[in-house]
């Protein structure tokens, strides 16, 4: 088997944690499987990087950032290649650049555009571990960018779909995919399988076990995708195309936080065609990405704007909108970065009444209260205050907890 598996960076924190993923990486070898393994930075090392940068400059060039930040997983590769050299089996580390990982030129978010296979084939025919930095490509300027925080899990996903691997592990520090986190929630407990588009979705909205886009590749390639912890030997959870029988009892799969994010509101904004297009199509010229988006209608044709951005993209978000007040025509700008969304999702809520129902039951009896809502077939989506998101999330995971007792 051409088995891709990915170590995040806890899984790497120290020497004893590479001894210990140097032997499981061998064991699995020695099973007679071919294995290219992606690796993170070691535990913190990518945020200690980004402070020694605030140390020097609160306003960074992110082409310098990334040169700077994906010098961790180059360290994780050549410290992992000793170890298991040091285990008497055969390995090679390579940077994206030594495998021919081109992205585009978006420094600090790069999206992969191609992978080349050349390099990777060829060590495979060596019978070497092939050991590649995730996280990172490279652009068309011959720079290396990063791909954006958690993009190791979108690194190992693509190189096996683009070597039609067996199967691709994601090895973590949880034993799985939960239906929330197990860290907030003690009642929380492990999806045995759970389909590609509700593993989206949960990621998509603050669940952390994977990156949004590694989801996003594996469905459009069938990779078949586990996650599994690196500390046990537990089956983990399997992600695919459809679950297996007996899921439709299952109303919701999963409740996820996301606390990085903020809500913005455009206010006094006029009631004409083409308003909506001037204010989000700013913001898409500058890569901001906008999730729930709410339109108030008020009288005399003047209209609120609301709705959400990634926290990082707040003062950016803010300032471009300032910057083009008068050509767009609103009143004022003002928004909150001390929210949290909270989100259901589930293949068989759209097809079962009185899911939305229950959800906004549960936050009515632990005193929360909703300030937008956002939905979709298999999602409800709500802002909350951030400081109630913990009591929230608990609440409505209690509220839907006989939902999840046969497991799936």
């Amino acid at each position: 088997m051409l088995i891709v598996q990915k170590y995040g960076g806890s899984s790497l924190a120290d020497a004893e944690c590479i001894k210990r993923v140097a032997k499981r990486i061998t064991d699995s070898f020695s099973k007679g499987n071919q294995l290219v393994v992606v690796l993170s930075a070691q535990g913190d090392t990518t945020d200690d990087l980004y402070a020694k940068a605030r140390e020097l400059s609160d306003n960074a060039r992110r082409r310098e950032l990334d040169m700077l930040v994906t010098t961790g997983e180059q360290q994780s590769v050549a410290l992992m290649a000793i170890a298991i050299h040091k285990l008497g089996f055969p390995a090679i580390s390579l940077t994206a650049a030594q495998v021919g990982i081109h992205a585009t030129s978006t420094y600090g978010d790069a999206r992969i555009k191609n992978i080349e296979t050349s390099r990777l084939a060829s060590e495979l025919d060596r019978n070497n571990i092939v050991l590649v930095a995730g996280f990172q490509g490279l652009n068309r300027f011959g720079d290396v960018t990063a791909l954006g925080r958690g993009a190791s899990d979108t690194t190992a996903v693509a190189l096996a779909a683009i070597l039609d691997a067996d199967l691709c592990e994601i090895y973590t520090d949880v034993d799985g995919v939960y239906t929330a986190d197990p860290r907030v929630v003690k009642g929380a407990r492990k999806i045995n399988s759970i389909s590609y588009d509700e593993m989206l979705e949960l990621a998509s909205q603050g669940a952390q076990v994977l990156h949004t886009r590694s989801v996003e590749m594996a469905k459009r390639y069938r990779v078949k995708l586990v996650v599994r912890s690196s500390m046990t030997e537990e089956e983990g959870t399997l992600i695919k195309e459809e679950v297996g029988k007996g899921v439709e009892k299952l109303y919701v799969s999963g409740v996820a936080v996301d606390d990085k994010i903020a809500r913005i509101a455009v206010l006094g904004i006029g009631d004409y065609p083409g308003v909506a297009h001037q204010v989000f199509s700013l913001l898409a010229k500058k890569k901001i990405s906008v999730d729930i988006i709410l339109q108030a209608i008020g009288r005399n044709s003047i209209n609120d704007i609301c709705f959400t951005v990634r926290k990082d993209d707040l003062q950016m978000a803010v300032d471009l909108l300032e910057e083009h007040k008068d050509s767009i025509g609103f009143d004022m700008l003002s928004y909150d970065d001390q929210i949290a969304k909270l989100s259901i999702i589930g293949a068989g809520m759209a097809s079962n009444y009185g899911v939305a129902a229950t959800v906004f039951e549960a936050l009515y009896d632990c005193g929360v209260n909703i300030n937008m809502i956002s939905t979709s077939e298999i999602k409800i989506s709500v802002l909350i205050d951030k400081k109630l998101a913990n009591k929230a999330m608990e609440a409505v995971h209690d509220k839907f907890l006989n939902f999840y007792k046969d497991g799936n």
